[in-house]
C-alpha cells in the first residue's frame, strides 16, 4: 500500500500490483456459496482487511458496509465476533446476507426441511394459475417448472412460522431459479437459452439444502451483533457508530443489478415488475433526470470526466448517470465520516472502467472526495482480478472469455484506505 502524502495528485497507473490483496491459501467456507452473485466481495479481502486495520491501530468492535450486497463483509464479521451494520438497496442482496449471517439450529432446520418435502406435493394450486401468474416469470419459465416452483414455494410460507428460518427457505429457494428457468446459463446478461432443459425443481431445492446444512453446519458460535437494513444508504437516518468501513460500491458502468436478480424479486413478490427496482440504485442510468444533477457540485476528478463524457458525444442519460454516481459517492464518504469513531478506518475496494473510449477513473474521484470529507492517512493498493475464469474479456453473452478479439473488461481493482479523527 502507498501513502499518499502530496494531496492526491498521483500516477495511478504506475501503482504495482499487491500480491497480498491478490489470492487467499484459504479455501472460501461454504456459507460464502450458497447463491449466486454478480461481482461476489472475495471474503479473504475482508479477512486481510481486518488484520490490515488492527496493524494501522484501529480497534475494532463494530464493522460496517454500506452496499453490502450477498454479506460477505457482514459474514467475515461474524466469523471474526465483530458487530456488523450493513445495508444495501436490493431486497434479494439483503435477503442473501441476512440468511448467511444469522445462527441456526441443525435439527430445527432438519424437522423443516422434513415438513416442506412431505407437503410440497399436497399443496393445490389453480388449474389457471400459470395463465395468470406474471408475464415476465412466463417469459422465463416453462409452464412445469412455474408450477413446481408455485408449490414449493407456497409450502415454505405455509409451513415454515419462523421469519428466521423462512428466509433461509427462501434463499435456498431463490437460488435454484436460474437454474429451473430458461436463463442462458452463466450468462450475466438476462437471455434465453432456447435449448435449455427443464430441471427437476425439487432435486435442485433438495441439493442447495443440503449444501445449506453442511455450511451452517462449519460454522462456529458467535456472539456478535448482525443488522442488515434493505435501504438505499443515502436515505439512512439513523446510522451506528463504527470502528471500520469495508465496502465494495457498484461501478458506474456496471450491469443493471434490479436485471439480474429479476427472477428472484418476482418469485419473492418484493416488486411486480421488476424495472421499478432500478430507481435509486446508486449510478443506475435510470436514476439520472436532468434536474436532479447539479454538476457544479462535483469534486473536480468528477467533473473532469463528465465533461470528457460530454465532449465525446456519449449519451446525455449515461454522462447523467455518471454524474449521479459521483455525487452520491460524495455524499456517502460524507456520511461515512459520520460513522465513525474516533481515529476509525474507510477500507474500499474500487475500479476504474471505460466508456466509448473514456476512462472513468472512480479511483481518483474517490481519493479526493475522501481528502476533501477530512480524511487522512490515505493508502492505495491495486490488485488484480484476472486470475481464473474472470479473464479480463468477455463475449457478447457477457461470458468470461480468454479471446483477446472480445470485449475487454477491467481487471485490476484498487485497495483504498482513510482514517477519519474527529
Amino acid at each position: 500500500m502507498v501513502t499518499l502524502k502530496e494531496g492526491y495528485d498521483i500516477d495511478y497507473n504506475a501503482i504495482n500490483i499487491d500480491e497480498e490483496w491478490n489470492d487467499s491459501e484459504k479455501i472460501e467456507l461454504r456459507m460464502h456459496t450458497i447463491h449466486a452473485y454478480p461481482a461476489k466481495f472475495p471474503a479473504f479481502i475482508a479477512s486481510k482487511a481486518f488484520e490490515y486495520a488492527r496493524n494501522e491501530g484501529v480497534d475494532i468492535n463494530k464493522v460496517a458496509d454500506i452496499f453490502c450486497g450477498c454479506g460477505t463483509v457482514a459474514l467475515e464479521s461474524k466469523l471474526h465476533n465483530y458487530d456488523f451494520w450493513g445495508c444495501d438497496i436490493n431486497p434479494v442482496a439483503t435477503l442473501i446476507a441476512k440468511t448467511k449471517s444469522s445462527d441456526y439450529d441443525v435439527e430445527q432446520l432438519e424437522r423443516y426441511y422434513i415438513i416442506i418435502e412431505q407437503n410440497v406435493n399436497l399443496i393445490e394450486i389453480e388449474d389457471d394459475a400459470y395463465k395468470k401468474a406474471n408475464e415476465r416469470l412466463k417469459y422465463w419459465f416453462t409452464e412445469k417448472s412455474y408450477i413446481d416452483l408455485l408449490k414449493l414455494y407456497n409450502t415454505i410460507n405455509l409451513m415454515v412460522d419462523n421469519e428466521n428460518y423462512k428466509d433461509s427457505f427462501q434463499c435456498i429457494f431463490s437460488s435454484i431459479l436460474k437454474a429451473s428457468s430458461k436463463w442462458l446459463t452463466k450468462s450475466i446478461k438476462p437471455q434465453v437459452d432456447p435449448n435449455k432443459k427443464e430441471v427437476d425443481v425439487w432435486e435442485c431445492f433438495s441439493k442447495q439444502y443440503k449444501k445449506f446444512l453442511k455450511a451452517v453446519k462449519e460454522l462456529g458460535d458467535s456472539e456478535s451483533r448482525i443488522e442488515i437494513i434493505c435501504q438505499n444508504f443515502l436515505t439512512c437516518e439513523e446510522l451506528p457508530k463504527v470502528d471500520l468501513v469495508i465496502t465494495s460500491p457498484p461501478y458506474v458502468t456496471s450491469y443493471e443489478y434490479a436485471d439480474l436478480h429479476q427472477l428472484s424479486s418476482l418469485w419473492l413478490k418484493y416488486t411486480d415488475d421488476y424495472r421499478k427496482l432500478r430507481k435509486g440504485s446508486i449510478g443506475s442510468i435510470y436514476y439520472s433526470k436532468e434536474s436532479l444533477v447539479d454538476i457544479s457540485k462535483l469534486n473536480n476528478a468528477g467533473r473532469k470526466i463528465v465533461e470528457l463524457l460530454i465532449k465525446n458525444n456519449c449519451p446525455k442519460a449515461k454522462a447523467r448517470s455518471v454524474a449521479r454516481y459521483y455525487l452520491d459517492m460524495q455524499e456517502a464518504i460524507k456520511k461515512i465520516s459520520l460513522m465513525l469513531n474516533d481515529g476509525g478506518m474507510v477500507f474500499f475496494v474500487i475500479g476504474d472502467t471505460e466508456y466509448k473510449g473514456v476512462k472513468i477513473l472512480n479511483s481518483e474521484h474517490l481519493v479526493e472526495t475522501l481528502y476533501k470529507e477530512g480524511f487522512s492517512d490515505i493508502k492505495i493498493g491495486k490488485r488484480t482480478i484476472s486470475k481464473g475464469i474472470c479473464v479480463p474479456f468477455r463475449d457478447d453473452n457477457g461470458k468470461f472469455s480468454k479471446d483477446k478479439s472480445k470485449k475487454k473488461i477491467y481487471h485490476e481493482e484498487f485497495i483504498i484506505s482513510g482514517r477519519y479523527y474527529r
